[in-house]
């Protein structure tokens, strides 16, 4: 079953806007994640993403157990990369870095990581990612290899959208990178927005409450944020 697929695109349907915190387990202290889970637990957060640019983390089943059994949130997978892969998750976005041509992150990885998912009970939820420029080169560009869609070309992003939409991604998300300069541009947000059926996810960038309502009203259906709480544990307190 579908489950959390079905639960954003219900939630699509009665445009209830989710919001999703991103864990970055090479930036995560396992001893003092229970307190940064309770932040979680506090903020206003509909799901917890667990992933980053690097090599796979050691600790990612035990960071992920502890996540679990401190919150009912719905943990899902964001990888880099096959090693970054956990049974201990709910799910995982299984990514296709549309915007680039390196064959490792359009094919070669989803490849590689289908023996180890079918060994879990993971929901894989096909998901076409569109790295977006920042001001300035960010991990996501770095270890990919690739270069972000420029925002003075919004039809190439949004064609490059629509293009995942009908290979059959179940959801697009529009990505300025980790610690991104420029959040993507509420114009691409909107562009994008009204030209597809499917989910929106917007990340990367967003410092501010102010940023999140924009990407909201702009049409993302689920925002997410990592560096930001990662910098301050009481963002959402604020």
């Amino acid at each position: 079953m579908a489950h959390l697929y079905n639960t954003i695109l219900k939630a699509k349907q009665d445009n209830q806007k989710l919001l999703a915190v991103l864990l970055d387990p090479d930036k995560v202290d396992i001893s003092t994640l229970e307190v940064v889970v309770s932040k979680i637990n506090q903020s206003p957060a509909t799901h917890i993403f667990v992933g980053g640019s690097t090599a796979g983390n050691s600790n990612l089943d035990r960071l992920i157990q502890v996540v679990k059994a401190n919150s009912e949130l719905p943990v899902l997978l964001f990888p880099g990369n096959p090693s970054q892969i956990s049974k201990e998750a709910d799910g995982i976005l299984f990514l296709s870095l549309l915007s680039g041509r390196n064959p490792d992150y359009l094919i070669e990885y989803q490849v590689d990581a289908v023996p180890i998912l079918k060994k879990t009970r993971l929901e894989v939820i096909s998901t076409g990612y569109l790295l977006i420029e920042s001001g300035y080169e960010t991990a996501v560009a770095r270890v990919s290899k690739t270069k972000p869609l420029e925002v003075i070309n919004p039809e190439i992003i949004l064609h490059t959208a629509q293009a995942g939409e009908m290979l059959g991604n179940k959801l697009i998300y529009l990505e300025a990178g980790s610690g991104a300069k420029n959040a993507v541009p509420k114009e691409i947000i909107a562009l994008v927005s009204q030209n597809i059926a499917i989910p929106l996810i917007v990340g990367g960038g967003i410092k501010s409450f102010s940023e999140i309502r924009t990407a909201y009203e702009s049409g993302a259906d689920l925002v997410v944020i990592g560096t930001a709480f990662e910098n301050d544990l009481n963002f959402f307190s604020q």
